[in-house]
């Protein structure tokens, strides 16, 4: 007799950063609320108008987080700002009218975390016999 396992799902494997709030739960913190975000770097901008301010756009499985970073915070965090594509953010939330950002306090490129999903799997259903 023989019987089909099913195929590992890909989410299962896909690595899950240690105490982050999902996007799509931003909206449960009250403003103000210290809070811990990760996500992968989709964008980075440092407009002229801004300052030395650095938004950053974070995606998790559920969504997007908006993140700023502020020029004394930028200098301290710099190599994870500019290289990290995998980041862990803990900052105050913000809300202001329907828009919400995480002013941050702390970055930590969590970015060897991706290398996980490199390792070789079998993704394939495998045949076992028995009896």
């Amino acid at each position: 007799m023989s019987f089909i396992t099913p195929t590992p799902s890909p989410l299962r494997h896909w690595p899950r950063p240690p105490a982050a709030l999902p996007a799509e739960r931003l909206d449960e913190p009250p403003a103000g609320a210290r809070i811990t975000v990760a996500g992968l770097v989709i964008l980075r901008q440092r407009p002229g108008t801004a300052k030395g301010v650095i938004f950053l756009t974070l995606e998790d499985e559920t969504g997007v987080i908006n993140v700023v970073v502020w020029r004394a915070l930028y200098e301290r965090f710099r190599r994870a700002v500019i290289a990290g594509r995998l980041l862990r953010v803990t900052g105050r939330l913000q809300r202001e009218n329907a828009v919400v950002h995480v002013v941050a306090e702390e970055i930590e490129d969590i970015s060897p975390m991706l290398d996980r999903l490199l390792e070789p799997e079998d993704r394939l259903p495998r045949v076992v016999e028995t009896g």
